[in-house]
């Protein structure tokens, strides 16, 4: 499962929340930004830059808009989210909110000890999603914050020793096409999963990870790699296998379909703003949604528009029962 607190029997009335948010065509995922402060330096990404002072105007709750949206996901980011002090608090009023969801957070994981871990976890966190796209010094480098990617390792470790859920989340760039696997079966060996996306500059302009021609083929054979080490093992990697194979259709420029973003995910950042990309302008305050429609924007190949993408299979469904 998505989290060690689920269990096969939970996926029923998960399947009926999910059902009647389609029919409704209400968003099935959305991302509480609970800061758009961030202490690490990280070259294609500016939530570093955000003034200090935005704290003074970001929100004490985002219980309310769980009530309204009444999702079946929930992540809370960023920026980074432990840099909220209340962080424990949100998390806390959001799960009594409402029923049958599944809340992750996403972090750089610098400031996420095992204590912090398992006050979130009580809080109603389901699964810790950290940001991982080496196995050495280099991701250190990549974040601007020495000995990050050892204490990854090392806390990840000792948080899924104690049956809470860990994740892996890793960018797939031009310069760790070679450590995609290792990477997987590193987490295999730790029991914890590992979710991919595909570097795009849409955040800040950066095209220095993005992946070059001559590369296609090598992405190509990673990502064969990728669906072969999914057929063997269920559990590890939480990617779709369809997202997965669209991958390298999208960096050949060929993928034409319209982006579905908002439909199925939407964005609310501190301040109660909503959109329907994490790069996308804020559309006015979340109270004031009202649906979105597809869009031709083919500037990135995020989960948000990649799963939404992905077909409703069988494999699906192992992925969901399956764990680490």
């Amino acid at each position: 499962m998505l989290s060690a607190k689920f269990r096969p029997w939970d996926l029923l009335p998960f399947s009926v929340k999910y059902a009647r948010l389609r029919l409704r065509r209400r968003p099935v995922l959305v991302h509480f930004e609970v800061t758009m402060r961030c202490n690490a330096r990280c070259p294609f990404c500016d939530y570093w830059k955000t003034d200090p002072a935005m704290k003074a105007q970001e929100l004490a709750s985002f219980a309310d808009a769980a009530r309204a949206f009444d999702p079946m996901m929930i992540a809370f980011t960023g920026g980074e989210p432990l840099l909220r002090g209340d962080l424990e608090a949100i998390v806390a009023a959001v799960d009594g909110a409402i029923r049958h969801k599944w809340m992750t957070l996403l972090t750089h994981g610098a400031m996420l000890s095992v204590e912090r871990a398992r006050a979130l976890w009580a809080a109603g966190i389901g699964q810790f999603g950290i940001s991982l796209d080496y196995l050495d010094a280099r991701h250190d480098r990549a974040r601007g914050i020495p000995g990050l990617a050892g204490k990854i390792l090392a806390n990840a470790e000792r948080i899924r020793s104690e049956g809470m859920t860990v994740r892996f989340n890793t960018v797939i760039k031009d310069d760790n096409l070679d450590d995609i696997l290792p990477l997987v079966e590193r987490a295999a060996a730790m029991r914890v999963g590992v979710n991919f996306s595909v570097y795009t500059d849409f955040k800040n302009g950066n095209g220095a990870h993005r992946i070059r021609p001559e590369q296609q083929a090598q992405l190509r054979e990673v990502i064969a790699a990728l669906l072969a080490f999914k057929r063997r093992r269920r559990g590890i990697i939480s990617n779709s296998d369809h997202y997965l194979a669209e991958i390298p259709r999208w960096i050949a420029g060929e993928m034409t379909e319209p982006c579905r973003s908002g439909q199925d995910t939407v964005h609310i950042d501190p301040y109660g703003g909503i959109r329907r990309c994490p790069d996308f302008p804020v559309d006015g305050h979340w109270r004031e949604y009202d649906g979105y429609a597809p869009i031709a924007c083919d500037k990135c190949f995020y989960a948000c528009r990649g799963e939404a993408q992905a077909p409703l299979r069988l494999n699906r469904f192992q992925d969901l029962i399956a764990s680490p």
